[in-house]
């Protein structure tokens, strides 16, 4: 049973960079991704990875966010650059058979991250 760890919110001033981390208690073939949620908001799809290692991004941190992963390390990350008030939320790692929030089945804690 997948279980997820993730780590590295805080809080930030705009155009400053933070390093989220997502820790999987065991290796699968799943899509994983990122998500966030802003209070008032439905949970949207930041960026994932799907088990073909397939990158995608939404169209609004294009350019400024990288996911990556290390399946040694059994370890997904999200580097965020150029941070801007609109990117704060709590940010919560994903996974399931398919990328779409539907189909996201295993879900972290979640990481509050507020740029100021």
């Amino acid at each position: 049973h997948v279980q997820l760890v993730e780590s590295g919110g805080g809080s930030v001033q705009t155009g400053g960079s933070l390093k989220l981390s997502c820790k999987r208690s065991s290796g699968s073939t799943y899509c994983m991704a990122w998500f966030r949620q802003s209070p008032g908001k439905e949970r949207e799809g930041v960026a994932r990875i799907g088990d073909d290692s397939t990158i995608s991004y939404a169209d609004s941190v294009k350019g400024r966010f990288t996911i990556s992963h290390d399946d040694a390390k059994n370890m997904l990350y999200l580097d965020m650059n150029s941070l801007d008030v609109s990117d704060t939320a709590v940010y919560y790692c994903g996974a399931g058979q398919y990328c779409s929030l539907s189909y996201i089945t295993i879900w972290g804690q979640g990481t509050q991250v507020t740029v100021s």
